[in-house]
This record gives structure tokens, C-alpha cells and sequence, in this order.
């Protein structure tokens, strides 16, 4: 048997906490990359996972991330994640669940702050409050920080996907760009309102068929199948949904200039940051560009701004995005590489 500590995505993790409750049918993983900033902060995603230990390396990356995207938005945060293996495709869960849940995380005294992700809402993490004080994305009067952080990251994501154009195509506007969209949540249709009102043209993929179709009726984009959209010809291929979909085959086949989107982990592996540099592709590192929705938790959980605040944060992020890419053109590493780097002197493991 593998220890964890000799797995791929072990990337020395603080804490590794495996929960079990019987009682409710609760198994869960919490994972804490770093606390070198401050506590592991970082979501809480409920998914049906094939196999156990894709929940585990799904923890082990996402908390790594959670450090690389916290360090570079400039937060006083380490990197945590939690997963939660759902029992079956309909992603089932039960007050009892969540109360376990978080009680599993208020065991750990502070060492990890969660939040909502893929799979959890604001009401979950409302019932994961009645048992510990180590959550944010809770629900706010009008004006106030908090709430469901995708609105923050979407906004993120559509500045970074125009510093991208900018860059790569010379344009100040989205207008009359085809951007094809991986992904009908809540990123997704942030990013495609936005994009849509300054005039760009959508194509549109999701798995929900109905939520695809919904975004593209609200937003005059079209719908396109999920083996298709990472094909088409476009100025701008945005992933949105889950993670590790740039492969040696997916990037291959690309046919677009741009890769900016804000799903986490979009690199399958380390090499295809090289591929994607390789082809002439700008990539923006997915938890540099996603990072809006971490500042509006960080910012409500730590009590130090207020929405102007928030908002200020997030407008940095298509200058750190630049700076990446300068470095990249001055020395020849990979986006993904020259961020990881940065990232890593910012948490003390340069």
C-alpha cells in the first residue's frame, strides 16, 4: 500500500484529517497545504468520486491550490481544502451530515476556515455555523461582505480573461470575440453576462443540458456539445467546471489563443504548462485569475473591508496576471511555472 505521503499530490501537506462518522454517513477529507500565511482557508466540495483515493489526491491538489491562490491575492491565509464523498451521483446530504461535518472541522481549532464550493451552498454553510466558528460565505445584510463568493470570483475571472485579450490580441474590449465556455455555474454565467453585455459571442457547454441552455437564452450564446466546446475556433476557450481538463491530447486540439477560465487545477500535469506555452496559447494560472471569490471570504471572515474593498482587491488581479505573463516572455518558463514559483517564495518553500 502507498503511504500518503508518497503520493504524486503530496506536496509535504501540514495536516491531512480523515473523517468518519457512522452515524450520519459522513466520510470526509480535510487537507491543509500551508499555515505559513495564516490558517488553511479554502472550500468545501461535495462529489461523487469513483474511487476513494481520487477524494484524497482531489484534497491534496485543491489545498495546494488554495496556498498558491491565497499567497498570490495577497492574503494573510494559508491553503486548505475539504471533500466531502458524496454516496451517489445525486450529491445527497443531510443536516445531521453537516452538523457532523462541522464539528469535524471545529476539531481543528482554527487550523482550517472553510467556505462554499462546488456541491455546497450558503444554506449549508449557515448549518455548518451552528457547530463551529471556523466558516465564512454566510449570508449578509445588503451591502455587507459575505455571502456566495462565485458572483466575486466571476468578476475576477471576466477582468483576467480581458487582461488575456489585451495581451494576446490587443483589444480593450470583448466585443465581437468568440469565447467558447466550459461550464453553465455560477463563474460561468457571471463571466457570460459580463462578456455578453460588452458584446462578445458565446458557445456555451455544460453537462446539464438545461442550465446550458438557460445561459445561452439569457445571454444569446449557443449551446454546444461537452466534446466540443475545447475544439471550437475561438479568440478565448474558458474552462469553468471541474479540473485537470488540459491534457497532451485536449491541448492539442485546441484552437484559440487564449485558455482563461476559473476552474481549479486545469493542468493535468506539470508538462502541460510546457504544451500550452509550446502551441503559443496564453494561460492565465487558474488560481491567480479565480482568486475573487477567496478575497470576498477572506475579507468577511477577517473583518478588514467592506465591499468597496472587496471589489479593489479583486481589480488587482489582471496586473499580477501581467506580471506573470512578463516574466514568462523574459525567461522562457511557462505561465503555470513562473506563478508556482512566486507562490512558493510567498509561503516560504522557494
Amino acid at each position: 500500500m502507498t503511504a500518503l505521503w508518497d503520493l504524486p499530490d503530496f506536496d509535504e501537506h501540514e495536516l491531512v484529517h480523515f473523517v468518519t462518522d457512522a452515524a450520519t454517513g459522513l466520510r470526509a477529507v480535510i487537507s491543509v497545504h500551508s499555515t505559513h500565511l495564516g490558517p488553511g482557508a479554502g472550500g468545501t466540495r461535495l462529489w461523487h468520486y469513483a474511487r476513494p483515493e481520487d477524494a484524497i489526491a482531489d484534497a491534496l491538489r485543491l489545498s495546494r491550490g488554495m496556498s498558491y491562490k491565497n499567497a498570490m491575492a495577497g492574503l494573510p491565509l494559508g491553503g486548505g481544502k475539504a471533500v466531502i464523498l458524496a454516496n451517489d451521483a445525486n450529491r445527497a446530504k443531510t443536516p445531521a451530515m453537516l452538523a457532523a461535518f462541522g464539528r469535524a472541522v471545529d476539531g481543528l481549532c482554527g487550523r482550517y476556515v472553510t467556505a462554499e464550493d462546488v456541491g455546497m451552498s450558503v444554506a449549508d454553510m449557515v448549518a455548518i455555523s451552528k457547530e463551529t466558528k471556523f466558516v465564512a460565505g454566510l449570508p449578509v445584510a445588503e451591502g455587507a461582505v459575505g455571502g456566495d463568493p462565485g458572483p466575486h470570483t466571476s468578476y475576477g475571472v471576466f477582468l483576467g480573461v480581458k487582461a488575456a485579450v489585451k495581451r494576446a490580441l490587443g483589444k480593450d474590449s470583448l466585443a465581437g470575440l468568440h469565447i467558447a465556455l466550459q461550464g453553465a455555474g455560477s463563474v460561468a454565467s457571471g463571466l457570460a453576462r459580463r462578456a455578453a453585455a460588452e458584446g462578445a459571442r458565446l458557445s456555451i457547454a455544460d453537462v446539464d443540458q438545461a442550465k446550458a441552455q438557460a445561459l445561452a437564452a439569457e445571454t444569446g450564446g449557443a449551446v454546444v456539445g461537452t466534446d466540443e466546446v475545447m475544439t471550437l475556433e475561438a479568440d478565448v476557450f474558458s474552462p469553468n467546471a471541474l479540473g485537470a481538463i488540459l491534457t497532451d491530447a485536449s491541448i492539442g486540439a485546441l484552437n484559440v489563443p487564449i485558455v482563461a477560465g476559473g476552474a481549479n487545477n486545469q493542468l493535468a500535469t506539470r508538462a502541460d504548462g510546457d504544451r500550452i506555452q509550446a502551441r503559443g496559447i496564453l494561460y492565465a494560472p487558474d488560481y491567480v485569475i479565480n482568486a475573487g471569490g477567496i478575497i470576498n471570504v477572506s475579507t468577511e471572515y477577517l473583518g478588514d473591508g467592506d465591499q468597496d474593498t472587496v471589489r479593489e482587491r479583486i481589480e488587482t488581479i489582471p496586473g499580477k496576471l501581467e506580471a506573470i505573463w512578463q516574466e514568462s516572455a523574459a525567461t522562457g518558463r511557462n505561465a503555470a511555472e513562473v506563478a508556482d514559483a512566486m507562490a512558493q517564495r510567498l509561503i516560504g518553500r522557494a
